[in-house]
C-alpha cells in the first residue's frame, strides 16, 4: 500500500480532531489491484464546517459536503500522476434520496455512519474504503483495515463489474452510471455481472437526460482504452449507442458492394479495433469514417457507389462532435482525417507536386494519422495486409517532400518584402499575390528562390486585386480538380 504522505496528513489530522477518516472510492479500487491512483479521495463524519475548522485553507462551494482542500508542497513529494492535482477532496458521510432528472439527488442527507455512504455509490469495486492504522485490534504500523460491504474485493478477484444493491435504482440515481460501466470494464478489462447488463438495458433511455458534455467524457475514456472496439460493441448491445451515436447504428444492415464483406456498421466497428494508433481521435476517425455512406448510397450499372461519402461524412462527424460538446480542436482533427481518407495514391501516377498538396490538405502534423486511419480502413474490411507497398511508397514520398514549401510561410519571400520592392502598402493585395507565388512553388520547388519571386511578384503587382483573386482561386481550382479527379478513380472503383 503507497499511500503518499499528505493523504496520510490528512486522515491524521481529521482523526486527531476526534473524527473518524477513511480513504474512499477509485483510489482503494486502484490500491487493492497494484495501481498508482490519479485521485485520492477521502469521507469523514465531520460536517463540512467542521472540515474547515480543522483545514482554514480548505474551500467549500457546493451543497454535496465536499470541501476541496490544497495539497501544501512541502507535505510531500507528489508521483508522476499527481503532479497535475494540486488538491485533494474531503467529502461528509452522505445518503441522497430521490433523482427525479436522472442527474442530481432531490435530497442529500449528512450522515454519521460509513455504511450509509458506501451503499449509495454505483459499482462494489468503487464502494470499499481504506483505514489507516485501524486502533483496534493493535496492528503494526502501517496497517489498514479495508471495509468492504458489498463484495468489491471479491469482485476485483473475479474481474467484474456489479452495481451495489440493485442496478435498476442505482441507473435512475445517476444514468451515466451506464456508461462508467462499460467504460470501467474497457478500462480494467472486466466483464459486466449480467444482472447489471440487465438493468442497463432495460433503463437505457435515461442516457437521454445526461449533459452531453458528460457523456463525450466517457466516450474519450473508452476510445482511450486498448478494449474501445469492446466498448463501442457493448454500447450497442445494452441499446445506449442508438442514443449517444445514432448516425453510426444506420450503418446496421447496410450493404457495401463486392469489394466489402461486411456491412458499413460492422466495417467501421472493426475499424475502430484495427486502428494502430493510440490517439484517441484518431481511433473516432477510423470509427467514424464512413459515417455517411447509408445516406450516399447509390446503385450505378447493378454495384453499389457511396460518392462523397468522405466530404459528407466529414460535416456528419462535425455534427455529432458539436452535438457532444468536443472542442474545435478535436473536431477540426477528426473531421479532416475523415474527409481526406480517401487520398488516392498510385505508385507511378502520383507527383511529388501532389503529396505536397495532400500535405496542404491535411496538414504534416496529421499525416501519419490519415495512414494510420488507412490501415485501420484496410483491416476492418477484410484485406489482410495492413500497409502494401503503396502505402509505404507514399511514407517515403511524404518524408521527401516534407521541407519543401507547403505555406506562404516557407517562400523565400514575405509580405514585408513584397512591400518594400513593390513600394506600396499593407493590403490583401499582398496576400493574394503570395497566394499565387506558393500555388507555383507547390508545382515546382526549385522556383522558391529570391530572385524569382521577386521577378514573378512585380509582374503580378501589376494586375488588380480582383483578377489577382481570381488568377489564386484558378490555380487552386485547377489543383483541386486534379486531386478530385485521382481520388474518384480509386472512389469509383470501391
Amino acid at each position: 500500500m503507497k499511500i503518499p504522505e499528505f493523504v496520510k496528513n490528512i486522515v491524521k489530522k481529521l482523526e486527531d480532531a476526534k473524527f473518524e477518516a477513511f480513504i474512499v472510492g477509485g483510489c482503494v479500487r486502484d490500491l487493492l489491484t497494484g495501481k498508482e491512483p490519479e485521485d485520492w479521495d477521502i469521507t469523514t463524519n465531520a460536517r463540512p464546517e467542521e472540515i474547515l475548522k480543522v483545514f482554514p485553507d480548505g474551500r467549500y462551494e457546493n451543497t454535496f459536503g465536499t470541501v476541496i482542500v490544497p495539497i501544501k508542497e512541502d507535505e510531500s513529494k507528489k508521483t508522476k500522476k499527481q503532479e497535475s492535482k494540486n488538491f485533494i477532496e474531503i467529502t461528509t458521510y452522505r445518503s441522497e434520496q430521490g433523482y427525479s432528472d436522472r442527474r442530481h439527488p432531490d435530497e442529500i442527507k449528512f450522515e454519521d455512519s460509513l455504511d450509509k455512504d458506501l451503499e449509495r455509490r454505483d459499482f462494489t469495486i468503487n464502494s470499499m474504503a481504506i483505514r489507516i492504522n485501524p486502533p483496534t485490534p493493535p496492528l503494526l504500523k502501517g496497517a489498514f483495515e479495508v471495509i468492504d460491504l458489498f463484495g468489491g474485493q471479491k469482485d476485483l478477484k473475479k474481474k467484474i463489474i456489479r452495481a451495489v444493491g440493485e442496478p435498476v435504482d442505482r441507473f435512475k440515481e445517476d444514468a451515466l452510471r451506464m456508461m462508467r460501466a462499460i467504460r470501467f470494464g474497457c478500462q480494467l478489462d472486466f466483464e459486466i455481472e449480467e444482472k447489471t447488463i440487465r438493468g442497463i438495458k432495460k433503463m437505457a433511455g435515461g442516457i437521454k437526460f445526461i449533459a452531453n458534455e458528460r457523456i463525450k467524457d466517457e466516450l474519450i475514456k473508452i476510445l482511450k482504452s486498448d478494449k474501445a472496439h469492446e466498448g463501442i460493441m457493448l454500447l450497442h448491445e445494452v441499446k445506449l449507442l442508438q442514443y449517444i451515436l445514432p448516425e453510426l447504428e444506420r450503418g446496421i444492415g447496410i450493404d457495401q458492394n463486392r469489394h466489402h464483406t461486411y456491412t458499413v456498421f460492422k466495417h467501421s466497428v472493426l475499424s475502430l479495433k484495427y486502428c494502430p494508433n493510440k490517439d484517441w481521435r484518431v481511433k473516432f476517425a477510423s470509427l467514424l469514417h464512413d459515417i455517411a455512406k447509408p445516406q450516399t448510397k447509390r446503385l450505378i450499372k447493378g454495384d453499389f457507389t457511396f460518392y462523397n461519402h468522405d466530404m459528407v461524412g466529414a460535416r456528419v462527424a462535425e455534427k455529432i462532435m458539436s452535438r457532444l460538446k468536443f472542442s474545435n480542436e478535436d473536431i477540426k482533427k477528426v473531421s479532416t482525417l475523415v474527409r481526406n481518407h480517401m487520398f488516392y495514391y498510385n505508385v507511378g501516377e502520383v507527383t511529388e507536386s501532389s503529396v505536397r498538396r495532400l500535405i496542404v490538405k491535411v496538414g504534416e502534423e496529421n499525416l501519419k494519422d490519415l495512414i494510420d486511419l488507412r490501415i485501420a480502413d484496410r483491416l476492418g474490411s477484410g484485406v489482410p495486409k495492413a500497409k502494401p507497398y503503396k502505402l509505404r511508397h507514399l511514407e517515403y514520398m511524404m518524408d521527401k517532400v516534407r521541407k519543401d514549401p507547403i505555406s506562404a510561410k516557407m517562400l523565400k519571400i514575405n509580405g514585408d518584402d513584397l512591400i518594400k520592392l513593390l513600394n506600396i502598402e499593407p493590403s490583401p493585395k499582398i496576400g493574394a499575390i503570395l497566394d499565387v507565388l506558393l500555388s507555383e512553388v507547390i508545382e515546382d520547388p526549385e522556383l522558391n528562390n529570391k530572385k524569382y519571386l521577386e521577378e514573378k511578384s512585380k509582374e503580378l503587382n501589376k494586375m488588380d486585386l480582383e483578377d489577382l483573386r481570381k488568377k489564386a482561386k484558378e490555380k487552386i481550382s485547377e489543383k483541386k480538380m486534379e486531386d478530385d479527379k485521382e481520388l474518384k478513380k480509386e472512389f469509383y472503383v470501391k
